[in-house]
């Protein structure tokens, strides 16, 4: 139709504008990311080479826990934009967590390519069409008409599932039952969750960089605190930064010229939207790849510079840092008594209810599976039926459906009032972070009871054995809560840190900024990459709210509110050689195909397990450096011990129209993990990130860097 052609000739016209914006943008930024990047370097040397304290978890970290393996797969309908019309589909989510898009389960298990991947980034999941029309009538508002109450597409179910981003093309689901939508919902949160979380912590130059240089970059802009679209990898939240100002001012131009009823023009706008986030992202994409490999040419050189000239440039820092603080600090400590002390404690407690409700769940559904795992091997201990019953637990943090319960509890956080006050955008970015922090949990203790299973599966059998399962779970367990806890506070700190830091920074720059530069005057021409004086105004702020931070956490774990440890707390009776037990994952199913073969072929009863020493990895350092009474914990002795069922919905045959649903089933293959952090605590503030925000103190200047 004509107003197609006019879609794509308003597209194609707003080409060549979109990307000098871009260009743009991503020439503004390369210079915040060039300056951030020798600063992050210079942090991540000089703690390589004067250290940190360790701190020891007590849980196992698995390195790979998705390796072979697949999330969730099943059918459902999809809305298909180009036919307007609803097929069968087969979604399979894999261990990147985007979704592949199959005509059917007979094609995906052919290897025919998919009909399309869809990466969650960005994405919200949707269960009702009024929910949806809000956000579509919000992004194309209409002055002259009413505003829509139905949306350009009629779902054949009362159970859609939507997939809606500000600016790609969103993506229409339905099922047939509410407990279907209920758990295709879960999976979809799970892959937006996971595709959100998309810097790399193992980067300990780049990652810091790019978030220091994205901060800064809004900073300059007048936007502090917390960015609901830092989501996803570099380049997706380039393209983000660029449709932040790009989006408004093409809708403007292009909205009023769009013909048509309100339904209509709302797809229409909906798809250009998409071309030009699609354009936008290839050459956010193309720039920051030559970009960061510029940074990366000249690593080698920087750091030998820094090498050499180390103690210089950590006094001379340490002078700056000196001068800055005398200026800024009476100005910081005012503001500091009058508008954030008080508020400090209530904070804290709106984040303690729901974090510690769902770290609760977590050790509650962690406590029921191992009970059954207990349960099903009393009558028959077997190595086969053991192995069995323990591949069925190991993928359990990464089961979408079981964990939901405990990332509902997360959802109830509730920042309102705080909003306004501390340029919280939405509390999404806390939730999302615990969420996260919640799965890393679960799989550490799992991971843990496996490597405590597998030791102690020679040589018992029977009642010895169950009695052994249960010593397994116990200790488990206190690992558990002992862990939970440290994680916990750090999470609390951190995200104190998040909602007061941007805050003190926008009421101090107007008077504080334009003073600065005078003290670059004290920096040797040969140290100016690593020292900037606007990252060190920034630690000072930081440095002056750290103490009541502290304190304020550690007050509540005195008083051991919402089961939290105190700092002096040591766990005792702990496992000296358990970390030697190793991070792979046990392949419960090989090791038993093992144990059958050499049955075969000998009568003497084998052991199917043979135990390797595995090296011990070297510990991370806590990130968060500003707390002195870390945890020590002491280490325990210990005692020597006397067919799937499918629900997937049967495909039509290729090509057919769906016009009539009658019956959905399901098909669920072996849910399977992700890759998680191998390690709880990173190596520094200025070494660790956040998906969106991060804020950390660095231990040995007493220096910190705050991360959006």
């Amino acid at each position: 139709t004509w107003q197609y052609h006019d879609f794509h000739l308003n597209t194609f016209r707003h080409t060549h504008a979109d990307m000098a914006r871009t260009s743009a943008v991503m020439s503004e930024f390369g210079r915040f990311y060039e300056q951030q990047y020798a600063v992050a370097l210079f942090n991540s040397v000089r703690y390589e080479i004067e250290g940190g304290g360790n701190t020891q978890t007590q849980l196992l970290h698995r390195k790979d826990p998705l390796k072979n393996k697949s999330i969730f797969s099943g059918g459902l309908f999809q809305y298909l934009e180009e036919s307007k019309k609803w097929r069968s589909r087969f979604l399979y989510v894999g261990d990147s967590y985007n979704i592949s898009l199959y005509e059917s389960k007979a094609a995906h298990d052919r290897g025919l390519h998919s009909k399309g991947v869809i990466n969650c980034a960005g994405y919200r999941a949707l269960t009702s069409m009024e929910e949806y029309l809000g956000l579509l009538n919000n992004s194309l508002s209409d002055t002259k008409a009413k505003a829509a109450s139905a949306p350009f597409l009629k779902c054949p179910s009362q159970f859609p599932l939507i997939l809606w981003h500000p600016y790609a093309r969103h993506h229409y689901f339905c099922v047939m039952t509410e407990k279907e939508q209920k758990k295709w919902h879960a999976i979809f949160q799970d892959c937006v969750r996971h595709s959100n979380n998309g810097l790399s912590e193992e980067c300990k130059v780049a990652t810091p960089a790019f978030t220091d240089a994205l901060r800064l970059y809004r900073q300059a802009k007048g936007h502090y605190g917390t960015w609901d679209m830092m989501c996803g990898n570099q380049a997706q939240i380039l393209a983000n930064l660029v449709m932040e100002t790009l989006h408004p001012e093409l809708k403007n131009l292009i909205v009023p010229r769009l013909k048509g009823k309100l339904q209509q023009r709302q797809r229409d706008w909906m798809l250009i939207s998409d071309a030009v986030y699609r354009q936008v992202l290839s050459q956010t994409k193309t720039q920051h790849e030559a970009l960061a490999q510029v940074c990366e040419v000249e690593r080698p050189r920087l750091d030998s510079a820094l090498r050499t000239d180390m103690d210089q440039i950590v006094t001379s820092k340490e002078h700056v840092s000196g001068k800055i603080r005398a200026f800024v600090l009476p100005r910081v400590e005012q503001l500091v008594r009058s508008k954030v002390q008080p508020y400090i404690h209530s904070i804290l407690e709106a984040l303690m209810e729901p974090t510690s409700r769902g770290f609760s769940e977590v050790r509650d559904i962690l406590f029921r599976e191992l009970v059954e795992v207990s349960k099903n091997t009393m009558n028959d201990s077997s190595s086969e039926k053991v192995g069995e019953h323990m591949d069925k637990i190991s993928m359990l943090a990464f089961h979408p459906v079981k964990m939901q319960s405990c990332y509902e509890k997360m959802e109830a956080l509730n920042l309102e009032g705080l909003q306004q006050r501390c340029d919280v955008s939405s509390p999404s970015v806390f939730i999302q972070r615990a969420q996260i922090l919640m799965r890393q949990q679960m799989d550490n203790a799992v991971h843990t009871f496996e490597q405590l299973v597998h030791q102690s599966l020679d040589g018992h059998s029977g009642e010895d054995f169950c009695k052994t399962i249960q010593r397994c779970q116990d200790r488990v367990l206190k690992k558990y809560d002992y862990d939970s806890s440290t994680v916990r506070k750090k999470f609390f700190r951190e995200a104190l840190l998040q909602i007061i830091i941007p805050y003190m920074l926008k009421q101090l720059s107007p008077s504080c900024s334009p003073e600065l530069p005078k003290y670059k005057e004290l920096i040797f021409e040969d140290f100016s990459r690593f020292i900037l004086v606007e990252n060190i105004f920034e630690e000072v702020v930081l440095q002056s709210v750290s103490k009541d931070i502290m304190m304020a956490v550690k007050e509540a774990a005195v008083q051991r509110r919402h089961n939290l440890y105190r700092d002096s707390m040591v766990l005792t009776n702990s496992d000296p050689n358990l970390h030697l037990l190793g991070e792979d994952t046990i392949d419960w199913a090989e090791e038993n195909e093992g144990q059958t073969e050499q049955d075969l072929e000998t009568e003497k009863p084998v052991n199917p397990i043979q135990q390797e020493p595995i090296e011990k990895e070297p510990g991370s350092p806590d990130s968060i450096s500003e707390i002195r009474d870390l945890i020590n914990p002491v280490l325990e002795v210990i005692e020597k011990d006397g067919s799937q069922q499918t629900n997937g919905m049967l495909p039509l045959e290729e090509g057919d129209e769906v016009k009539l649903i009658t019956t959905v089933t399901e098909f669920v293959p072996r849910e399977s993990p992700i890759k998680v952090d191998e390690e709880l605590d990173t190596a520094q503030i200025k070494q660790a990130s956040w998906q969106r925000i991060e804020v950390g103190v660095e231990n040995s200047s007493e220096s910190g860097h705050i991360l959006v």
